[in-house]
């Protein structure tokens, strides 16, 4: 009896999937400002891409560009925009709405990676929030429809991000979205950061389960006190 693991000179086995070069790509980070994009900003510039970090307030974006280095940039969100490939939105979720529907023409034809989780919080802890449009990736794609909206990066420690001492980080980043070439950049993104692997994870309808798999590691984190991340086993 074969099980459906195990391979058989009559089943073709999957090689590994070659990804795209994505070194030369300017990323932009939107809520830059903030612990969450910082250190996408900082993590990813330290990797050697370009990175542009982005917020409401230009100054603020300045300064905090230059208090990371590593050649990052600072500039106004509708800046930030124009001037990138890939769009990191890292904003807090009761600005999520607003702050794309200012930059829906910024953001046309761009890669979008939504990584923000919508979360409330009482005295049992955080909890999920489901948005109208199912997720938060999914109201990002219903506000920019020419726009390329894909979700990542949910699922990562700020202060690891932050923390120049710690050189690896090591987790797996689900990415979602529709089209296969879009999650492939994004995959690559993740995985010039030392220690970080980007994983298909599925389409946007499936998007909310994995915003909402925060508000449980943040009840492990406050458990165990740690920084919890995830690995995808057997991939």
């Amino acid at each position: 009896m074969t099980t459906p693991d195990a391979a058989t000179n009559d089943v073709p086995q999957p090689g590994p999937h070659d990804l795209p070069d994505v070194s030369g790509l300017v990323v932009g980070v939107l809520g830059g400002t903030g612990p969450q994009g910082r250190g996408l900003a900082y993590r990813l510039a330290r990797a050697g891409q370009k990175v542009v970090l982005g917020s409401r307030d230009a100054g603020r974006a300045k300064a905090a560009a230059d208090e990371l280095g590593l050649g990052i940039e600072g500039a106004d969100n509708a800046e930030c925009a124009r001037r990138s490939d890939v769009v990191i939105v890292a904003v807090p979720w009761d600005g999520h709405r607003p702050t794309l529907e200012a930059l829906r023409e910024d953001l046309a034809g761009k890669i979008v990676v939504d990584c923000v989780n919508p979360l409330g919080f009482d005295k049992k802890g955080a909890y999920a929030l489901r948005p109208e449009e199912g997720s938060a990736a999914e109201q990002a794609a219903a506000i920019l429809p020419d726009s390329r909206v894909t979700a990542a990066f949910h699922h990562l420690s700020a202060v690891l991000l932050q923390d120049p001492e710690i050189e690896r980080i090591d987790t797996d980043v689900m990415v979602l979205g529709e089209k296969r070439a879009d999650t492939d950049v994004v995959q690559a993104l993740a995985g010039r950061i030392p220690g970080m692997r980007g994983i298909f994870a599925g389409r946007l309808r499936n998007a909310h389960q994995v915003e909402s798999l925060v508000a449980n590691l943040i009840s492990v984190n406050r458990r165990y006190k740690a920084h919890a991340g995830l690995r995808i086993t057997d991939v």
